[in-house]
């Protein structure tokens, strides 16, 4: 009985583990922007939590603008850029975009 509460116990921790935001390759969570999760790979999650709702913070996410241009919608700034097919995304530090889950 002891043994099998045990490899419960870690059966759950790693299944646990594995739906955190920015899990994996993205490294962790590095800070919120607003709702969304930034890991610390320069990415957002694709999570559905609210970021500032799990760690506090602002009760209120800050507006985010939405722009046509490549120019200023680094990961992290708040501003976010139109894909040609109406995709949001931002830009990682790498260059990569990481796309707004809908």
């Amino acid at each position: 009985m002891p043994i099998t509460l045990l490899l419960l116990c870690i059966a759950s921790t790693s299944s646990w583990a594995g739906n955190t935001p920015c899990s994996g390759k993205k490294g962790g969570i590095d800070r919120c922007d607003g709702d969304l999760f930034l890991c610390n790979d320069g990415s957002i999650s694709g999570s559905k939590k609210s970021c500032s709702a799990v760690y506090g913070g602002q009760s209120q996410a800050r507006p985010q603008t939405v722009l046509q241009r490549n120019d200023g919608c680094a990961c992290g700034t708040g501003s976010f850029c139109t894909g040609p097919r109406g995709g949001v995304y931002c830009l990682t530090p790498s260059g990569n975009k990481s796309y707004k889950r809908k």
